[in-house]
């Protein structure tokens, strides 16, 4: 089999029994993998999100607040003007961020579109600051993503979501196909991908499992798995969804280390219904790096006091 950075990548058959052994024999071996290619040193890479166009997506994402076909009361924006945007990316920076992340409620952008040449303006100039860009704007055209990366895009963002069989019952409007090509712009163009999983979208186990078999067939493997959980919105086809089930995070965290161990493991949304405990947990398991501030996207996120006083409490450090 082919590997990836010198490590096959795992099937679905491989990762189940993985996933499905006793919890504390799967912590035990996801342990031992951080500590074999992070260290004990390695501390939590801290990032800020910031929506800089919010509102209006013309797609139908069940999970998302910020499609204009459900009533969920965020309206739609404009494109955040760049003074703005510099000020909160200076302000993350200030705080300890190393990565700036910045997401646009967008079915796509192309090349010569007035709004991609905006983005390409504000990449810049939040490179100029000499933090690393993240940019989630949708789906790109080969020469998009190529403007990016000579922009100083670091890394694109464009979750799987969840298995390519469970994909089509929470979005209508384009394909996990769609997905995937986007991302082999984004690595043909040389940038990294970020690309993780929403829980809680009424997936059962095993999709989670056939989501992450497709990111371990990456080529490169993906820079960062972002593993989110579901914060319901009203409004939407998930409103009413159930939380998931802590442990069921923490098996897929640790899976993920074991499966990608080269992998920044990102603690995404959903933080702020877990305890301290639970996130503990987690970090144990393998996260290691989170979005800090009190908004992602449209969605709360724990103070970061509190944040600053768990990772204290832990004893982890920033990453350097």
């Amino acid at each position: 089999m082919a590997t990836r950075n010198g490590i096959a990548p795992k099937t679905f058959s491989e990762l189940s029994p993985i996933y499905r052994q006793p919890l504390f024999t799967l912590l035990d071996q996801s342990r031992k993998v951080h500590r074999e290619h992070w260290g004990e040193e390695e501390g939590v890479q801290l990032c800020r999100l910031l929506s800089i166009k919010t509102g209006g997506c013309s797609e139908d994402c069940g999970y998302c607040a910020q499609s204009s076909r459900y009533d969920t009361g965020v309206k739609a924006e404009r494109l955040m003007d760049l003074e703005s945007i510099l000020t909160e990316a200076r302000e993350a920076k200030a705080d300890g961020a190393e990565r700036f992340c910045m997401g646009a409620a967008w079915k796509g952008v192309k090349e010569g579109e007035a709004k991609f040449e905006s983005v390409l303006g504000i990449v810049r100039s939040v490179k100029e600051l000499g933090m690393e860009v993240c940019v989630t704007l949708g789906q790109l055209t080969d020469e998009a993503a190529r403007q990016l990366k000579a922009a100083g895009v670091t890394a694109y963002n464009h979750n799987l979501d969840t298995s390519p069989e469970h994909y089509a019952k929470i979005v209508t409007t384009h394909s996990f196909e769609d997905r995937l090509r986007t991302i082999r712009s984004v690595q043909k163009a040389g940038m990294s991908v970020c690309c993780g999983a929403i829980l809680g979208m009424g997936e059962t186990e095993d999709d989670r499992l056939k989501m992450l078999e497709v990111l371990c067939g990456f080529n490169p493997p993906p820079e960062s798995v972002p593993i989110n959980c579901l914060m319901p919105q009203e409004g939407t086809p998930l409103a009413g969804q159930k939380p998931v089930d802590v442990f069921e995070l923490v098996r897929l965290i640790a899976t993920t280390r074991i499966a990608l161990p080269r992998a920044r493991v990102r603690l995404s949304a959903g933080r702020a219904i877990l305890t301290r405990e639970a996130q503990g947990l987690c970090f144990f398991a393998g996260a290691n790096s989170i979005f800090f501030g009190d908004k992602l996207l449209t969605i709360p996120n724990p103070d970061e006091s509190d944040d600053r006083a768990l990772l204290r409490t832990l004893g982890l450090a920033q990453a350097s």
